[in-house]
């Protein structure tokens, strides 16, 4: 099956055109040996041909200054690579071209079949720019037409151009042409290593040392090579990129007529959006309206998924028969997924309002704005990119640091980006948040919830930026630190793009999570509900003992004999083992229990007390709140939540690495333990003695 692949650079509307290409048809991965992600799809060409469309990430150039970048250049310089294209789709803003000329003929000159797409074809023409398409195509030597992403615009014709260059194999020929010490060195590296394209031989000898697909002993004679000839990299990448310039701007020139500079409206809109004064204030009005929806939106359909869980529930206990399978399907699995498929509607209003400011370009915006701030705390404007993302999940949020160039500022930005809240956290605070504050009006506005909730987001803030702060002063380093980007115009979203984030995102986290949950809910529901025969036993005869002497009914004698079983579990005793370490937190056994199975992730937490709490319980049809606002110790009868104990809670996970997947990547991006343990330590201690300050201050 052939391959294809999208290239082009960042915000040059790739994402777009690939939905429309693809549609649902489309599934995310990683690029082989790293953490970049990979989305490819399945691509049905007019002739009933079936290829493979990779969707390669943005790059400036083949001279790499992120991860995003070397991954586009260690596939094209590596004709073995498994996602080594067969024809190139390079897609470009019609309304910038000349930001985009670099890479695509640097992509012509490897000998790959290319075509041109020049997008946002209906833009370009509300700000009166025409294309002469002909003149581009004989130029570059590959077939060029305009296509618009947002309104599928010649996308039928571009399908035909695909089918007809994998028919054909025709490439251009190379528009730059070596300068005599490149051609000795590339000569030499093409006879070694027996490369057929000139070009790509020349990327060899530029990047040698950081190619994955070369032997060491390749890399040694490469080198050996390039120090034979005296040849000099990045001067020669210096050369090679104003030489390009000049050959294809005169082109451009031509061939793009623009009306006269006008005022648009993103340079209006910029007047006051990227304002030093207004800029901020504007940005965090926008997260409060953000956390305002997650809270405020999802209150009703929550409700509904609540009902459906506990009336599937009672409806299976009264159909089955009694007996372990019962309890299992209705304490254990519908319990535990109950727990997380309840917070969906939350998830997917954040994934929803997160999209739209990147789909409307206000995202970029954001890095501009807080360039300059972060750098006072170690950080790079790029870094506002993963700590806003990290609202939505750490894991996609810490990849995105390769887009920072500057090793210190990447390594501060993913070792504080975990204490940004995420979405996984939304369950914990959401469940606990009705215990420290009311559900009621401020200024008759403002749920007073969703401005808790807000709080413990700007908490995670607070404890970033401090932590990144100190973290400036304790690492070194030489290296400059410098943000380029390009400000893309305001566009109004592209909604298929929109629906097909929130869908890949939504699907992802509840797929991701509800396998470790349901697993988790599984092994919780044995470990609670089984343990040593002789003390469930004790435990048994001393619950219905004490229901005699109080005169309880069948129903708190069988919530008693519940509660002093589950003590006696295997659960009971891992909890039981680890509660003296967190009594000063306020925290029982129970909540050990929690705090141990949530390390796999955080959403498994309510997931944990709902099934400890259903297990036995009379009450399944309750929610997950009313089953622990119902929680009382049982030798003194006071209740397990309290605002302080909540309280310590919600501190305790603002701040808490308990996510084993993020560790993982975070090894993997650094490449040693080292930095994980160090991000896993710091935050440890923030959250133990941040809860301890929060359970003092309230009991």
């Amino acid at each position: 099956m052939n391959t294809v692949a999208l290239a082009g650079n960042p915000n040059s509307g790739k994402s777009s055109i690939f939905n429309q290409l693809t549609g649902l048809r489309q599934k995310v991965a990683n690029f082989p040996g790293v953490t970049v992600e990979k989305k490819s799809g399945k691509l049905q060409l007019p002739d009933g041909e079936e290829v493979v469309l990779v969707d390669f990430p943005g790059a400036y150039s083949l001279y790499p200054n992120s991860e995003d970048e070397r991954v586009v250049l260690n596939v094209l310089a590596n004709p073995n690579d498994e996602n080594f294209p067969d024809a190139v789709v390079y897609v470009a803003d019609m309304t910038s071209l000349d930001k985009h000329f670099l890479l695509l003929t640097q992509i012509k000159d490897l000998g790959l079949p290319c075509i041109l797409a020049l997008n946002m074809a209906d833009t370009a023409e509300q700000e009166g720019i025409v294309a002469d398409t002909q003149q581009l195509s004989e130029f570059l030597q590959m077939p060029v037409l305009t296509v618009s992403g947002r309104t599928g615009a010649n996308i039928s014709e571009l399908k035909q151009a695909i089918t007809d260059i994998l028919r054909s194999k025709k490439s251009a020929d190379p528009l730059y042409q070596p300068g005599p010490m490149e051609v000795n060195t590339l000569g030499q590296v093409q006879q070694l290593l027996g490369i057929e394209n000139p070009y790509r031989a020349l990327l060899v000898a530029h990047h040698v040392l950081k190619l994955p697909h070369l032997t060491a002993k390749e890399k040694s004679d490469v080198t050996h090579i390039g120090e034979v000839e005296g040849f000099n990299g990045l001067r020669l990448q210096i050369v090679e990129t104003m030489r390009r310039f000049e050959l294809f701007t005169p082109v451009l020139q031509k061939a793009i007529v623009k009306k006269a500079e006008k005022t648009t409206l993103s340079d209006h809109l910029d007047n006051v959006l990227t304002h030093p004064t207004f800029a901020p204030i504007i940005f965090f009005g926008v997260m409060f309206v953000v956390f305002q929806a997650m809270f405020s939106w999802a209150s009703y359909p929550m409700d509904w998924i609540e009902m459906g869980f506990g009336w599937a529930a009672e409806t299976l206990k009264s159909k089955l028969p009694a007996g372990w399978l019962t309890d299992l399907l209705t304490e254990g699995i519908l319990s535990g997924l109950g727990g997380i498929v309840v917070f969906v509607p939350q998830i997917a209003i954040l994934f929803l309002l997160v999209t739209l400011l990147e789909e409307v370009g206000y995202m970029s915006r954001a890095v501009f704005i807080f360039d300059k701030i972060m750098q006072q705390f170690g950080l790079n404007g790029r870094s506002v990119v993963a700590l806003v993302s990290g609202g939505a999940c750490a894991i996609p949020a810490i990849m995105s640091t390769r887009t920072i160039s500057n090793w210190k500022e990447r390594l501060i930005t993913i070792l504080v980006t975990p204490l940004i809240s995420c979405s996984a956290r939304i369950p914990v605070y959401t469940v606990l948040i009705g215990f420290v504050v009311p559900p009621k009006r401020v200024l008759g506005l403002f749920n007073a919830q969703g401005l808790a909730f807000m709080g413990l987001y700007l908490m995670g803030i607070v404890a970033a930026l401090g932590s990144a702060w100190v973290l400036k002063k304790i690492l070194k380093s030489s290296e400059p630190s410098w943000l380029m980007m390009q400000l893309p115009p305001y566009r109004l979203p592209v909604w298929r793009n929109v629906g097909i984030t929130i869908w890949e995102k939504t699907s992802a986290f509840v797929l991701g999570a509800g396998k470790v949950i349901l697993v988790a809910s599984v092994i919780l529901w044995g470990l609670a509900s089984y343990g040593p025969s002789a003390e469930m036993e004790a435990a048994k005869a001393e619950a219905t003992n004490i229901a005699q002497q109080r005169n309880l009914d069948e129903t708190a004698t069988g919530n008693l004999v519940a509660s002093y079983e589950i003590e006696a579990s295997f659960a009971g005793h891992l909890g039981k083992f680890i509660e003296p370490v967190i009594r000063p937190l306020g925290f029982d056994w129970k909540i050990g229990i929690a705090l141990i199975t949530s390390f796999a992730a955080r959403e498994v937490f309510v997931a944990t007390m709902a099934t400890i709490y259903s297990i036995g319980s009379t009450d399944d049809e309750g929610t997950i709140h009313n089953r622990l606002a119902q929680a009382h110790h049982p030798d003194t009868g006071e209740k397990v939540y309290t605002a302080a104990t909540s309280a310590s809670l919600l501190v305790f996970y603002v701040f808490a690495l308990q996510c084993m997947s993020t560790l993982a990547v975070v090894r993997r991006e650094t490449g040693t333990w080292k930095w994980p343990l160090v991000q896993f330590g710091f935050m440890g201690l923030l959250a133990y003695f941040g809860s301890w300050i929060a359970f003092q201050l309230l009991s």
